[in-house]
């Protein structure tokens, strides 16, 4: 029988001993294509019965001190960096990126836990005395109280990461509804916490999909949604959770661009090509999948290129291989697809991954590196958001007609530009219509304390992920005005007029 990976409820993997759910769905390592694990998909009234509990701890949280907080903060981010190789382990065993690269996810995590331990400076408020006679006016910034994260397969760490600490140091309880595809990650996420001091309830997992998702959404204890998706799934979250009086932000998919001017080291942008192309397999939402080529660009880069993508190894992420295998199976033969709608659009396959002979078993779930050049944007492998390691080529006669190509996409999540000139980057980083923009640098993922997030169909709502955003986002605001009687301050009286300040 294959391992039942259940939810976390206060405290505790739930239910703890229960060898048949009525609903669940079979985990896969993606590396053998075998089943691993089986988990358990959450009814309405076990999501209804995990937001009761973080109902009630999260009102004690919020009462605990912001010194408190803080400790637990830094406690969780030690016992994570103890831990973090095993964290590696299990989301290459269940999402199939190589070792290194699930480490690289929980560093880039860890990241944000470190700026949530400084959370107290930012949650700070203003103070202004004597706005009028007697009269001081000051502002605070609140707890929502619950906050439910919905979380992608493809970062089963790192994207929780960028939620969870901020809004538990805001004084949150945290509803964590992670991918069922590789949902095991979240339950050591959850032994963390509690290894940190963090009481029971506040941190809690539901695993599930559709059924858990909308109750959710729509649960009137739920006061806000951070979600990372694609986009029509986005658009449902945000659309629903809005409906329902909910705060969401919702992070959609993306086609990100990699504009290459003829100025540019060439070299090095074959390499940031090959890194940000197929890198955790392309199933990145930052991964570049379009590189706009200015002639005459594209004859020179292109072999470059698929130089370099002779020299990749496509196997298991524990063998020590460049790329995994991707997520399921149904998704790598979705991926090839695109491949097979390319060729016959008219775009030239210069390397094709579907036929790779992988370091690892005959059923993973296999496709190696791809290259398409002379792709249009009318075709599909360039409309759509592939998700997967396949490189499109487009090659333009200017920048301006780059520039433009870009901004006609309907996803603006993140672009790069590679140049040696200073006045072309400083005008495309201008002009660009995205949200984060790297000059030389294919990836341009902040810093946690920049806030991560696109524009257009790659963002609904307002705020972005972490960052002094992710701390306004899970607390609301309220300005007191007060005034206190003195000896020498004489009663205002009574006065029906709308109040002046004197």
């Amino acid at each position: 029988m294959s391992t039942l990976i259940p939810h976390w409820r206060a405290g505790a993997r739930w239910p703890g001993t229960t060898p048949e759910p009525e609903r669940y769905a079979d985990v896969h390592d993606p590396a053998t294509g075998q089943v691993s694990g089986r988990v358990a998909l959450a009814s309405g009234a076990e999501v209804d019965a995990v937001v009761a509990d973080a109902v009630a701890a999260g009102r004690e949280w919020a009462e605990t001190s912001l010194s408190r907080r803080t400790s637990v903060l830094f406690a969780f981010r030690e016992v994570l960096v103890r831990r973090r190789e095993e964290v590696a382990a299990a989301i290459t065993a269940e999402h199939g990126k190589v070792l290194d690269d699930a480490l690289g996810e929980v560093q880039r995590g860890l990241e944000v836990a470190e700026f949530a331990c400084g959370a107290p400076h930012l949650l700070k408020g203003g103070f202004s005395e004597g706005v009028s006679s007697g009269v001081d006016v000051y502002s605070i910034r609140q707890a929502l109280g619950v906050v439910a994260v919905i979380s992608p397969f493809n970062f089963p760490a790192m994207v929780p990461l960028w939620f969870v600490p901020v809004a538990i140091a805001c004084g949150n309880a945290v509803v964590l509804k992670p991918s069922e595809k590789d949902p095991s990650t979240s339950l050591l996420l959850a032994e963390i916490w509690a290894e940190a001091g963090l009481p029971d309830g506040v941190f809690n997992v539901v695993q599930g999909d559709k059924v858990a998702v909308d109750s959710l959404l729509t649960h009137r204890d739920v006061k806000a949604v951070s979600f990372v998706g694609s986009t029509p799934v986005a658009r449902y979250v945000y659309e629903t959770g809005t409906a329902h009086g909910k705060r969401v932000q919702a992070l959609g998919g993306a086609k990100n661009h990699m504009v290459v001017l003829p100025d540019a080291d060439l070299e090095a942008a074959a390499d940031a090509a090959v890194s940000a192309g197929f890198g955790s397999a392309g199933e990145r939402c930052m991964a570049i999948s379009a590189l706009v080529c200015v002639d005459p660009v594209a004859d020179r880069l292109v072999p470059l290129i698929a130089e370099r993508m002779a020299g990749l190894v496509t196997g298991d992420g524990r063998r020590g291989s460049d790329m995994g295998p991707l997520v399921t199976a149904t998704h790598r033969d979705k991926v090839a697809s695109y491949v097979d709608a390319g060729a016959e659009a008219g775009a030239s396959v210069v390397v094709d991954g579907r036929g790779v002979q992988p370091d690892g078993a005959e059923g993973g779930f296999w496709l190696g590196p791809t290259m398409l050049d002379h792709v249009e944007t009318s075709m599909s492998v360039y409309t759509d958001e592939i998700f997967g390691p396949v490189l499109s080529v487009l090659r333009v006669p200017s920048y301006d007609a780059a520039l433009d190509l870009v901004n006609a996409n309907p996803y603006g999540n993140g672009t790069a530009i590679f140049t040696h000139d200073g006045g072309a980057a400083r005008r495309f980083q201008h002009e660009v219509e995205v949200g984060m923009v790297g000059v030389n640098v294919p990836i341009p993922v902040p810093m946690a304390y920049y806030s991560f997030g696109g524009w257009k169909s790659s963002l609904f709502g307002d705020s972005h992920a972490h960052g002094t955003e992710g701390i306004h986002f899970f607390t609301r605001g309220k300005v007191v005005t007060s005034r206190w009687p003195t000896p020498d301050l004489p009663r205002p009286g009574i006065d029906l007029g709308f109040p002046q300040h004197r």
